[in-house]
């Protein structure tokens, strides 16, 4: 029998532990991926606390993942997949193809989207089987422990600041210089906008201008962030990558007029904002999901060709309990990345 190591965990919030399990056959429509990287993002936590519906455990949580396709099931040689080819999956593992946000190309909001560590065991593995319309290829020159980071982090802030009204030229702001926050300011700049970090404490500066950031605002300066953006001119768009409701409805008023507050990062918190603070100005409040398989690739092509990639810090598999516990304090290197080449 053939075998394969995966870190699990057998109940909310436990110990990841590391065992073997049999090699996994793909069905037809699905492809076995020779797992090379996983990268670990913060909403692993969701699936290892058991805090969303449907979630069983063992957990083998892991949806930032970049490896070989290693075998296919039926039907996918003629969807043009290779045995070897070199793939990523991200939040987007799969979509039902038939409900209306399907029918309408609207792929990344099914409501029956199958993300990995979710509806099948992730990338904490190193194998996994997903649908081959979850599958994204990876260009020449980029790393597969890049490649997992870009699936879902890469992607979510590259697609939210060009499906935003921003246009090259015009005031975008970074809200966060973290793990989507590094990445958000990179694209911003290439995408040919003047660029804002903002975060907290005057330390932060000098890196957001390794990052190519053009302005950086601290918010704990004591001078309001929205006063700060309007100082500038007013942003066209506010990318929010914090998970922190009040930082991002502070932003709110730093807003140029029909500007854009662009929210990916997750916080239960309500926001506070007002609607005389949207209508005066004709202001919109925009929540921004990932990407498909085809916004994955996308991303890729556009880091590849402007140099652009994810801080990270590689472990081994049999470590992914302390890299995740790491990820969950806030100490790690902006994205930790499970390598297992």
């Amino acid at each position: 029998m053939s075998t394969y190591r995966a870190a699990q965990v057998t109940a909310p919030n436990g110990t990841f532990e590391l065992v073997e399990r049999e090699v996994p056959q793909p069905g037809p429509g699905q492809v076995r991926i020779a797992v090379e990287a996983c990268g670990i993002c913060h909403s692993d936590a969701l699936f290892v606390s058991g805090g969303l519906p449907g979630v069983s455990f063992p957990e083998v949580p892991g949806h930032e993942i970049a490896g070989r396709v290693e075998e296919l099931g039926q039907g996918v040689h003629d969807r043009g997949w290779r045995v070897g080819d070199r793939v990523a999956v991200g939040w987007f593992g799969g979509s039902c193809g038939h409900c209306r946000p399907c029918r309408q190309g609207d792929f990344i909001v099914c409501p029956n989207l199958t993300v990995p560590g979710w509806a099948y065991d992730g990338g904490f593995g190193e194998k996994v089987i997903v649908p081959v319309d979850a599958l994204a290829r990876i260009p020449e020159g980029i790393s597969a422990s890049d490649a997992g980071p870009m699936a879902c982090a890469g992607v979510t802030t590259f697609n939210g600041l060009r499906r935003s009204s921003a246009r090259p030229g015009d005031l975008v702001a970074v809200l966060g210089l973290g793990g989507l926050g590094h990445l958000g300011v990179q694209y911003a700049v290439a995408m040919g906008f003047e660029t804002v970090g903002i975060a907290r404490g005057p330390e932060k500066a000098d890196f957001a201008k390794q990052l190519g950031a053009h302005h950086y605002v601290d918010s704990t300066s004591g001078t309001p962030v929205a006063e700060a953006l309007q100082s500038l001119g007013g942003a066209k768009a506010v990318l929010a990558t914090a998970g922190n409701s009040e930082a991002i409805a502070d932003t709110v008023d730093g807003l140029a007029h029909r500007g854009e507050l662009v929210v990916i990062g997750a916080d239960t918190d309500p926001l506070g904002i007002s609607p005389v603070q949207l209508l005066l100005s004709g202001r919109v409040v925009r929540g921004h999901p990932s990407g498909t398989s085809q916004d994955v690739e996308d991303t890729m092509a556009f880091s590849a060709l402007h140099g652009i990639r994810p801080m990270t810090e590689s472990v081994p598999l049999d470590r992914a309990d302390e890299a995740y516990r790491k990820m969950l304090a806030g100490t790690a290197r902006f994205r930790m990345v499970l390598d297992y080449t």
